[in-house]
């Protein structure tokens, strides 16, 4: 079986956002860096090369194959950031719908600048992530 490559790192958050992100991403990340350390009470940690993720929670799909993820997480991916959420129910349908200039894949929220989002509405849309991703996996949230 392939090695899982989005693990946690030694490596350093601030050096990753000063690699990628422009001016302008870098000011979003620490914005996201603050929301995300506030709504699930931990700190940041690099997940693989490209990932920013907060807490951690083990998962065991049917078939058995089983792992760990952060909780919270976003990422820089050219002139998009990205947020990944678990977005699968009418109330969170609802609030991307108020959230602003964005595009949603199956679990990545996609947006140019933080000043194009209603920062409120991410916030309430991250938190029902985190939220859904606890009662999912039984209340895990290491460090």
């Amino acid at each position: 079986m392939a090695e899982i490559k989005t693990q946690p790192t030694d490596a350093s958050v601030e050096a990753y956002i000063a690699a990628r992100a422009s001016e302008a991403q870098a000011a979003d990340c620490r914005a996201l860096m603050a929301i995300l350390g506030r709504l699930t009470g931990q700190a940041p940690k690099m997940w693989g090369p490209s990932i920013v993720g907060y807490g951690s929670y083990r998962y065991t799909y049917a078939s058995g194959h089983s792992g760990e993820m952060c909780i919270a997480a976003f990422a820089i991916r050219g002139r998009d950031l990205v947020v990944y959420l678990s977005c699968e129910d009418a109330a969170q349908a609802a609030l991307l719908a108020r959230l602003g200039k964005h595009r949603m894949g199956k679990s990545c929220l996609y947006f140019k600048k933080l000043a194009d989002l209603d920062v409120a509405v991410l916030e309430q849309l991250i938190s029902a992530s985190i939220e859904a991703t606890r009662q999912r996996h039984g209340g895990q949230d290491g460090g």
